[in-house]
């Protein structure tokens, strides 16, 4: 279970995730889609109103900070669109698919 690890830092120097490496963690964060060749993970999340996607976002917010792993937000009325991937590695890192996992399980509660 994805959710219940924390991030190591990544300090550069490695090289991402391939793509099937990936893809079979992808499995273990539903609604997340690889995208720009494999090097992002995204998902979007509703919600019924804007002050329920800013308590989202802030929520998200204070998790990215806990845990040293910052996403790129975009958030409106009714929605937020999560973006992650590690900026030193220029890809995907296993702390991308840890947040992801974190994050369902903040949606969900």
């Amino acid at each position: 279970m994805l959710d219940k690890n924390s991030c190591e830092p990544c300090r550069g120097g490695i090289p991402p995730l391939s793509e099937s490496e990936a893809e079979a963690l992808l499995t273990e964060t539903p609604k997340w889609s690889l995208i720009d060749n494999s090097t992002k993970i995204k998902r979007n999340f509703a919600f019924d109103n804007f002050v329920d996607a800013l308590a989202f976002v802030n929520k998200l917010g204070e998790l990215c900070e806990s845990e040293g792993h910052h996403a790129d937000i975009s958030f409106g009325w009714g929605y937020c669109e999560v973006t992650f991937y590690s900026h030193k590695i220029g890809g995907l890192h296993k702390n991308d698919f840890i947040m992801a996992a974190k994050l369902n399980t903040l949606y969900q509660s």
